[in-house]
């Protein structure tokens, strides 16, 4: 196993997981129903309970993915929560509000009163994805930041201040500036609501719970279409950051659109993805199948995982720098030592039997559909 291999393979892991998590923030998309005045208190509980099965999945896949992120490729680690710091904690403070949320939202004695929670989980469903798309999206667009390397050797600092400093005292959150990064995060929000009423019409059995589901789909639909296509026209005429075979950074012409034509597998991932979204899309609004959130979630894993092919495969800086240049990472600038990576190799193969595990407790969990006289009768519950 070469270095260049194990380097590939982890940078594939990690946008197999980043795949994964946007699929599964359907939880947040879910939750952001709670907002429709149509919706009385028993159908509220029954989308909470609904979302409430699988939330620790996307919360777990979230700190796999930042794991895998450290173990494989530390030194974007060091730079960008080091440094991008505020973006992650708020991230990681509404995953807080969310957990807190589920768990205390009707207990006794609550004297902030259920609907204080809700809110909590909707602030979730709209500024989780909107950030987490965001901070992907600095990956075409660059960061504020540099790099120095030899300071490796000043013993005595913290590690990602004597290696990689951060530009601004905003620390990630002039992200929300950054137009063309915050077309990719309304994206996500929008694709995360079309998914979380998709999983809604497959694990609900309510009538009116699917009659507004699909008309959310339908409203939501539009506004993904145009950010996210917006956002993709910009990014393949754009500029892009090209490294040559010394590991130089330069600025390379419409290079995102070269990518997808110099590797036409991802190009037909991208488009398969895309077309199973708009599938799951199609069948959600269009006919009476409550299976539209799988043809749609696996088209989304997909479409994921090209982006970020695209972001660092092909001679690609994945997080690049507009300050300096040749601050800019790429797969084989900042990813862990030979040895590091081979361990984790053989550790990985264990996934496979988690993945397994996963899908028998969901297929269990989602066994039987969420129907009113379950929330009005049944004990355990949101």
């Amino acid at each position: 196993m070469t270095l260049e291999f194990l380097q590939s393979y982890w940078w594939i892991l990690v946008a197999l997981l980043a795949g994964l998590l946007v699929f599964l923030m359907f939880v947040q998309g879910a939750n952001v129903a709670l907002l429709d005045g149509k919706y009385d208190q028993v159908r509220k509980r029954m989308i909470i309970n609904s979302t409430g099965r699988k939330w620790e999945l996307t919360f777990t896949t979230l700190v796999t993915f930042g794991g895998a992120f450290f173990a494989s490729f530390p030194l974007f680690y060091s730079t960008s929560f080091g440094g991008a710091y505020w973006v992650w904690m708020l991230i990681l403070l509404t995953f807080v509000f969310q957990a807190v949320s589920y768990e205390f939202q009707n207990k006794k004695n609550n004297w902030l009163g259920s609907r204080a929670f809700q809110i909590f989980l909707v602030i979730n469903g709209i500024l989780a994805p909107l950030l987490i798309g965001a901070a992907v999206g600095t990956f075409f667009t660059g960061s504020d930041f540099t790099v120095n390397k030899e300071a490796i050797s000043n013993i005595g600092e913290p590690m990602e201040r004597i290696i990689s400093s951060w530009g601004n005292s905003w620390h990630g959150l002039e992200t929300v500036v950054n137009l063309h990064a915050m077309l990719l995060g309304l994206s996500v929000v929008s694709l995360t609501m079309i998914l979380g009423n998709l999983y809604m019409l497959n694990n609900i059995e309510d009538e009116m719970v699917e009659k507004e589901a699909r008309k959310t789909i339908f409203a939501c639909t539009i506004p993904f279409l145009a950010f996210f296509l917006t956002w993709l026209v910009i990014l393949l005429v754009r500029p892009g950051f090209a490294v040559d075979m010394e590991g130089n950074i330069f600025m390379e012409k419409s290079k995102y659109l070269h990518n997808f034509l110099q590797m036409p597998v991802v190009l037909v991932m991208f488009l398969v993805g895309v077309a199973g979204v708009l599938a799951g899309i199609g069948t959600g609004i269009f006919s009476k199948s409550r299976k539209g959130i799988w043809p749609a979630g696996i088209g989304t894993v997909l479409v994921v995982m090209a982006l970020f092919f695209i972001a660092g495969f092909n001679n690609t800086a994945y997080y690049p720098s507009g300050t300096d240049l040749q601050s800019s990472l790429t797969i084989a600038n900042s990813s862990s030592s030979v040895f590091t990576l081979k361990v984790m190799f053989f550790v990985s193969l264990f996934i496979p039997f988690v993945l397994a595990y996963i899908m028998y407790a969901w297929h269990a969990m989602d066994k039987k559909h969420i129907t009113k006289d379950e929330i009005e009768e049944t004990p355990e519950k949101y």
